[in-house]
């Protein structure tokens, strides 16, 4: 049926996002449901999923679930168009109780989450230098997990060896672990093969941690000059690393802008207080939320000061001696750690 355009109605999007396929709702100004489809996630199905907005009326604004995964090709894509994007989150438990689950449903709870405001966040460009470092940063984490898990392979093999072999690599530090073994030539014709296994598997080993180890190099040669170059003031601030660095600017995205205050970055890190507070008692509890791992970057930097700031140690001794516990000192620190990070966030990328 073709649909002819109406331009006197206005028109939200939005959209459930998947590997292969995005299906999309169109509602009106008062959340009627327009139509429902299904677009290929391509260049050629992002094109086709506009043009189907467009034929309902004018495009107003589309909420697209899942902005940093499935939807991030669809989000940059209706940017570049000049249309108005917002982060939509998937809908709660209550919700989905209610309505039930399927795609269509889904894409229409996200079109009217756009369309009242319940979804406002503005997802990030992933169109400048954080993207990169974001890439960079991806492939550097998974190569440090890796060498970890290599090393404690290598570690055990050698505790259960046998006495020799144990006492010839259980002191060894890992780089002198990896490089050792990886030397290693086992000859076959000592006639035990337990011996010959264990020590030409620890060669492979070895030969493996060296090489993600200097990927992992590597890598951070590419990253650090990327930092430096956009944000030149965050290494500055005391306690903060190239890969805590990373992980903020990851989080802040190369759209810092779209964070509206230093609250909300507080927010978005999961340092906000959250009030648990009960007659004369009055605290805040452990804040879950937020993303993940840009609070572990604030509390690797917490812990980096408490061990060598002055400032930090003073204001800790101060609070203990008020009552606090040490989880709410961490708590009060990571939420001052958040605001002095927020101002040395380049505002421009």
């Amino acid at each position: 049926m073709t649909i002819v355009e109406n331009p006197t109605i206005t028109v939200t999007g939005g959209v459930d996002t998947h590997a292969e396929f995005h299906v999309a709702a169109a509602v009106d100004a008062n959340g009627g449901v327009l139509g429902v489809d299904t677009f290929a996630t391509t260049t050629a199905g992002y094109r086709q999923l506009v043009a189907w907005l467009a034929g309902f009326g004018d495009i107003s604004l589309v909420g697209v679930e899942g902005t940093g995964s499935y939807g991030a090709g669809l989000a940059r894509h209706l940017a570049g168009k000049g249309i108005r994007v917002v982060e939509v989150d998937r809908p709660n438990r209550q919700a989905r109780h209610r309505a039930g689950k399927s795609d269509s449903v889904d894409a229409i709870a996200a079109a009217r989450a756009a369309l009242t405001g319940t979804a406002s966040g503005v997802p990030k460009s992933r169109t400048g230098s954080i993207e990169a470092i974001r890439v960079i940063n991806v492939a550097r984490r998974s190569a440090a997990d890796e060498w970890i898990a290599i090393i404690n392979q290598m570690r055990h093999i050698v505790f259960c060896a046998p006495d020799e072999i144990r006492a010839r690599f259980n002191d060894l530090s890992p780089i002198r672990l990896a490089r050792t073994c990886a030397g290693l030539k086992p000859r076959r014709s000592s006639g035990d093969i337990v011996r010959f296994t264990t020590l030409s598997t620890l060669r492979e080993l070895g030969r493996r941690a060296l090489f993600v180890r200097d990927q992992k190099r590597n890598l951070d040669t590419e990253m650090r000059p990327l930092i430096r170059a956009f944000a030149p003031a965050l290494i500055e601030v005391h306690g903060v690393g190239y890969d805590t660095a990373a992980k903020l600017l990851v989080a802040a995205g190369d759209n810092p802008h779209r964070l509206r205050s230093e609250a909300a970055w507080a927010d978005l890190c999961g340092v906000a207080p959250i009030a648990a507070s009960s007659g004369k008692v009055q605290r805040h509890r452990l804040n879950r939320g937020g993303n993940r791992q840009a609070n572990s970057a604030i509390y690797r930097i917490m812990l980096t000061r408490m061990s060598n700031d002055e400032r930090t140690k003073a204001y800790v001794a101060r609070r203990i001696s008020e009552g606090k516990t040490m989880g709410e000192i961490a708590r009060m620190l990571k939420r001052y750690i958040a605001r002095e990070v927020y101002k040395s966030l380049p505002t421009t990328i």
